[in-house]
């Protein structure tokens, strides 16, 4: 069964069950490489509207792109406030958001009261949508409220220090660690040189408290990843919702790895050439 087949209820139940679930953010504005990376066997996709270029218009057709290759869609938003950002992620079709930035108990409660129907929240209903396409307006809104994955972003010491609350507000279905925004806002990068940071007892207090938190309250614990080489150590904690990185983050690997190539065999054939130099690779 694809993971497009799943309801986002037994999608988000086969990671309670320790199901990983492997995907990656979208940071370019680009409907086409959306398409292709959904058919590359990733279990989900993440359209970053908080950092990428995309408005609503480009939004919408990624998300269509998405659909069209089997992997579920998810959404960044602005944060808990981004009412509208919430709102049109979800009537286009995302099978979910992720709400960065959350500090308090209170601000949880905000934004996952955005992506409920009444009387559990607050969104809005309309019809005809595209969300509304497959099942009606009955067949969708009536199951929206279990099938809507809410993550919310974990990148803030007072995050952490409110973890207990914020863990067991209601709706909470996933909590997503962001470590570079959260090393940040713990003043890491200042006292450590990187990436000595990421390693650091610190963050591994923090994460632990987290990882606590989440399993008391039978949470799914997320994480954004750059490359590979981290992803079995957090598996083995209970993380089922592991991004690797973005598409862009994807390109420079990529790119990089020819460029290496070409220099090498250039040297060897006693051609002189070498890359252009770059801050990225």
């Amino acid at each position: 069964m694809s993971e497009t087949a799943l309801t986002g209820a037994e999608f988000k139940q086969q990671m309670r069950a320790g199901k990983p679930k492997m995907g990656l953010f979208l940071n370019s504005h680009s409907p086409t490489v959306a398409e292709q990376l959904a058919h590359s066997g990733y279990d989900w996709l993440l359209v970053d509207s908080q950092h990428g270029p995309m408005g609503y218009e480009k939004l919408s057709a990624m998300l269509c792109a998405i659909a069209s290759g089997g992997a579920k869609s998810m959404v960044r938003v602005a944060g808990y406030s981004d009412r509208a950002g919430i709102q049109q992620a979800l009537d286009l079709g995302a099978d979910g958001v992720l709400v960065p930035y959350i500090n308090t108990a209170e601000e949880a409660r905000q934004a996952i009261s955005c992506t409920k129907y009444p009387m559990a929240g607050t969104r809005s209903v309309y019809f005809p949508q595209r969300s509304m396409n497959k099942g009606g307006l009955l067949g969708y809104a009536g199951s929206a409220n279990d099938n809507i994955i809410v993550a919310l972003q974990v990148e803030t010491a007072s995050c952490i220090e409110h973890m207990t609350e914020i863990a067991a507000v209601p709706g909470v279905d996933m909590l997503f660690l962001g470590q570079n925004d959260l090393c940040m806002s713990m003043g890491l990068y200042v006292k450590y040189k990187f990436p000595e940071m990421y390693t650091s007892p610190e963050l591994q207090t923090a994460t632990q408290k987290l990882i606590d938190e989440a399993r008391k309250n039978k949470v799914i614990l997320g994480l954004f990843l750059f490359g590979t080489s981290r992803v079995g150590e957090f598996l083995d904690k209970g993380f089922t919702f592991i991004s690797v990185g973005n598409d862009l983050h994807h390109v420079l690997t990529q790119a990089g790895a020819y460029v290496k190539d070409m220099e090498g065999i250039a040297k060897d054939k006693k051609k002189d050439w070498v890359r252009r130099p770059s801050a990225l690779l």
